[in-house]
């Protein structure tokens, strides 16, 4: 089997909900970074096997195969192809998991990986989705059978699952809000030490990430109503609604040497599991456990971890549960700060580890995420050079 190698990533700046990126069409902002990835490489478009993007709630603007619709909108060969893939929040990790495997196989050579995302235009609908496993009286179409029949009607929402996770982890409000603080001083700082700059394609007069709050303090996030009433969570400990688009390119050992490309990373592991849907959340820790006993690895062995923060407790009851030390994960912030363009996380998490995993020396970075359906990819990459 062939080795996957990671030539470059980019993104755009992570726009707030109705802040600089609201107005822009989805398949323009993946447009805009497919062709900066293209220009940044320098190679000949006509030789990209497929573009594989993630997107979710494929309706209005960013409907119709938009992988294929961003890839033509960028000006790019009509020869190319390009599919559109939803796993929920790890929607373009998974794209990145194809186009490896494509390469990996043999089958392919090169193949474009990325996501994107207007929450701002288009709202999160994954509470329509999941209504579609419940009967509507009204509705002979509506509701799976088999799905209460083994579920029941227990009530299926990541603000739920995050409920049930800090539950489960014993994780209160204090330790939540502490470390969505720390989320925000750390995607500050990393914005004001310029550590963004070469992964971001500046887009729309947009140059930095819109969602880290400087003015954000403890006290603020002590002050914010509870989402649920006696719950724990507040929106304080969630991740933003944002708009954005990532990128990388993938190659094949034969590509790299063909085209004279200089890879920056390896693909060392790829995996994916599934857990409890009701808790929603929680599949990244059995998903990494398998990870590194498929790898030999251990916790010890990876430098720097990108681990999306969805809520506080994924976070969290993850580190807790494998005894990771919070100094390597997130280094630069998450999505607490930095916002979560659902479509578009997976490539932006996988972009920031990369470009943190050179500036650091680190070898080896892992990411993972929560996924709707109680589902979370894991991937772990070396760093070359």
């Amino acid at each position: 089997m062939t080795e996957a190698f990671i030539v470059d990533a980019i993104r755009t700046p992570v726009g707030r909900r109705g802040g600089g990126l609201a107005h822009a069409h989805p398949a323009d902002m993946a447009a805009a970074v497919l062709a900066a990835l293209v220009d940044r490489t320098g190679i000949d478009p006509e030789v990209v096997d497929d573009v594989v993007l993630g997107c979710l709630d494929q309706v209005g603007p960013q409907s119709g195969d938009i992988a294929r619709t961003a890839w033509l909108a960028a000006g790019l060969p009509e020869s190319v192809p390009g599919t559109t893939v939803d796993r929920q929040c790890g929607s373009s990790q998974q794209a990145l998991h194809f186009a490896a495997q494509g390469v990996m196989s043999g089958t392919q050579d090169l193949v474009v990986a990325g996501g994107t995302q207007n929450m701002s235009r288009i709202p999160i609908m994954g509470g329509m989705a999941a209504g579609a496993m419940f009967e509507d009286d009204t509705d002979p179409w509506s509701g799976s059978v088999g799905w209460r029949k083994r579920y029941g009607d227990e009530e299926v929402s990541q603000f739920r699952g995050a409920e049930l996770m800090a539950d489960r982890w014993d994780i209160d409000r204090d330790e939540m809000e502490r470390f969505a603080l720390q989320s925000h001083h750390r995607a500050i700082a990393a914005i004001d030490e310029g550590r963004f700059e070469r992964e971001i394609l500046p887009f729309e007069q947009v140059v930095h990430d819109e969602g880290p709050r400087r003015d954000t303090s403890l006290e603020r996030l002590q002050g914010l109503k509870t989402l649920a009433p006696g719950g724990r969570l507040t929106a304080g400990v969630a991740s933003q609604i944002s708009d954005g688009a990532s990128a990388m390119l993938v190659a094949s050992e034969a590509a790299v040497e063909r085209y004279g490309l200089t890879p920056r990373a390896r693909v060392h592991h790829l995996d994916v599991r599934g857990a409890d849907p009701i808790e929603v959340l929680s599949a990244p820790i059995p998903a990494t456990r398998r990870a590194l006993e498929r790898t030999g690895m251990t916790m010890d062995d990876i430098d720097l971890v990108e681990i999306n923060e969805a809520f506080a407790p994924v976070v969290l009851a993850w580190a807790k549960e494998l005894s990771v030390d919070e100094a390597k994960i997130n280094v630069n912030g998450g999505a607490i700060a930095l916002g979560h363009p659902l479509g578009a996380t997976g490539t932006r998490l996988m972009t920031t580890l990369l470009h943190e995993l050179e500036r650091t020396g680190g070898r080896f970075g892992l990411q993972t995420m929560c996924e709707g359906g109680g589902m979370a990819n894991v991937t772990i990459i070396e760093r070359l050079g």
